[in-house]
């Protein structure tokens, strides 16, 4: 068999393995945020998880077979481009042959710092904003939040992870760690779970608590738009976009749109959401 041919096959391979390897690290995240909520909630909810999880979770599935699409139609994504950087010598790293340490810490920086300035994209644009607001509409802030987002937006996501991947050519270990470093502080700092203020505290100085990510899932514009990271705390705080708690309280304060009821419960609706005058 030729060697490219054996390459290609081992790369398919090692694919196979990453999106087992995140699928369920992703599973047993959600358990233990789930129990964490259980046992310790920070929040009442406004609507039972009875009512909310199956279009989280089917929205979920939806952005899952999104990305397996995308797949198809794509010669790569993520962990892919970074394969066929390395290959092709594209990237910023690709030619700096800095130590393998310093690469992974400076690839996994420059990502979280493209989510961040991605996110408040979405928050700026107008037509971004109506893609996002689906993950705004939810009534309540939980782990299921996590990735209640529109597959359009999941699929603009992943084309900018694509083109950064390929911009700074990171090995594909770093773009996979980034990834499960976002899957799971973006599960952590959506749970509804009451962590003790001073480990909230010393906590946000590095990465994005509950507590510090709910104000940025107030119905109200300047706390919205606020506190934009999803793993780490440092961009907000850089770039003066940190809050550090809502006016109202957390007890006090809602969460989600001005202007919404029961209806982000409903799949359809949701979907829809971004396509209608609301």
């Amino acid at each position: 068999m030729p060697l490219a041919v054996r390459r290609d096959m081992h790369d398919l391979e090692c694919m196979e393995h990453e999106l087992l390897f995140r699928l369920l690290a992703f599973l047993g995240l959600v358990a233990v945020f789930a129990a964490a909520e259980a046992l310790a909630p920070r929040r009442r909810r406004a609507q039972p998880r009875a009512r909310r999880w199956p279009t989280n979770w089917a929205i979920t599935i939806l952005n899952a077979a999104t990305l397996r699409l995308m797949a198809v139609g794509l010669p790569v994504l993520a962990i892919g481009a970074a394969l066929d950087a390395q290959a092709n010598g594209w990237g910023l790293f690709n030619r700096l042959g800095w130590p393998d340490w310093a690469e992974i810490v400076l690839a996994v920086l420059v990502l979280d710092f493209a989510i961040w300035a991605q996110h408040l994209l979405t928050h700026k644009v107008p037509i971004l904003w109506r893609l996002h607001r689906v993950h705004h509409a939810d009534r309540d802030m939980d782990a299921t939040t996590a990735f209640r987002f529109h597959p359009v937006e999941i699929a603009l996501s992943m084309l900018l992870k694509i083109g950064v991947v390929y911009l700074i050519g990171p090995a594909a270990v770093a773009v996979l760690l980034f990834e499960i470093i976002l899957s799971g502080t973006a599960l952590f700092n959506h749970a509804n779970w009451a962590l003790p203020t001073g480990v909230d505290r010393a906590l946000r100085l590095v990465l994005v608590t509950p507590d510090m990510h709910r104000v940025h899932h107030s119905v109200h514009r300047q706390e919205h738009d606020s506190n934009f990271g999803f793993a780490l705390s440092i961009w907000d705080r850089l770039f003066g976009t940190y809050v550090a708690q809502p006016a109202e309280g957390h007890d006090g304060m809602t969460v989600g749109l001005r202007w919404q009821d029961d209806r982000p419960a409903r799949l359809g609706w949701s979907l829809k959401l971004p396509f209608v005058k609301a």
